[in-house]
């Protein structure tokens, strides 16, 4: 059995991740320090452009880079949550321990419930990069 390139994207980084074919993604926090390969394999795995902040359209997944020092990070959330549509997930990308701007997982588990959400998982999203799923918690969904 041969391996295509169709085949390498659905084990690849972006489908480990949860993103699947025609997924609407926004990105906010971009910067000269993110990894360019990862981007580019979500935006392969979704079947388009990444949005940026600017968009205003309702989207499915939010990719937000963060690092320490970049501000604050529920006000950073809470701005995610603005597009995002029911049931979509942020995945916040931190730099892992050891990297420049890391972030300490602890500020993450404090600052998610502040901004409405919950922490699901958290993985490799890359070599430099730490991803962690936060979703609005099922109670909060079903008051809406």
């Amino acid at each position: 059995m041969s391996t295509t390139a169709g085949d390498a994207a659905l084990d690849g980084p972006a489908a480990r991740l949860g993103f699947t074919p025609d997924t609407v993604v926004q990105e906010l926090g971009w910067d000269e320090d993110v990894d360019e390969a990862l981007r580019a394999a979500i935006e392969a795995q979704v079947g388009s452009a990444l949005l940026d902040g600017d968009s205003r359209e309702v989207v499915d997944g939010v990719l937000l880079w963060w690092r320490d020092g970049d501000g604050d990070l529920v006000d950073a959330l809470v701005e995610a949550l603005t597009d995002l549509g029911d049931g979509g997930a942020i995945w916040l990308l931190t730099p892992k321990i050891g990297r420049d701007g890391h972030v300490d997982p602890a500020d993450v588990t404090e600052a998610a419930p502040v901004a409405g959400l919950a922490t699901t998982t958290t993985q490799t999203a890359s070599e430099n990069w730490a991803a962690t799923r936060l979703v609005t918690p099922r109670n909060a969904r079903k008051s809406r």
